[in-house]
């Protein structure tokens, strides 16, 4: 009897993984965007906690502090854009977390090779797009943490 009930919780608390994600845009209507998009529960297993940043100084705070698993940010964002602070995570933190960059053209996507993203998404956002490259990173990022 007592086994059963503790088999029970056991089995069903390591299906569910809850991640933090950074949303960096200048703008706070493109921020609601990507969050309403991705919504809470991008996929079954994964909610989401959601920090969002508006300036680069900010985010990049955030993530020196640690404990972000994934960050978006907008190639579009001013003064800082994504694709710069993109590069600047990429030099400046230890172990940073992977990188989706929102860019405005699909011919924008070369510069995410530059910046060191991981990933590119076009605006406008796509929900089904956003969270496949999404689930997609945080699966690599658990992957290489092991």
């Amino acid at each position: 009897m007592h086994d059963g009930a503790d088999h029970s919780e056991a089995t069903e608390h390591p299906a569910s993984r809850r991640v933090s994600v950074l949303v960096y845009a200048s703008d706070p209507a493109a921020r609601q965007r990507v969050i309403g998009a991705l919504g809470e529960n991008p996929a079954p297993d994964l909610t989401l906690d959601v920090t969002e940043a508006a300036a680069g100084a900010e985010a990049v705070a955030l993530l020196d502090a640690g404990g972000v698993d994934l960050a978006i940010l907008d190639g579009e964002a001013a003064p800082t854009g994504g694709m710069g602070l993109a590069r600047q995570i990429k030099d400046e933190i230890d172990n940073p977390p992977p990188v989706l960059l929102l860019v405005a053209r699909r011919d924008d996507a070369w510069l995410a090779t530059w910046s060191r993203a991981e990933a590119v998404v076009a605006h406008p956002v796509d929900a089904v797009t956003l969270a496949e490259v999404v689930t997609s990173l945080l699966d690599g990022a658990a992957v290489a943490r092991s």
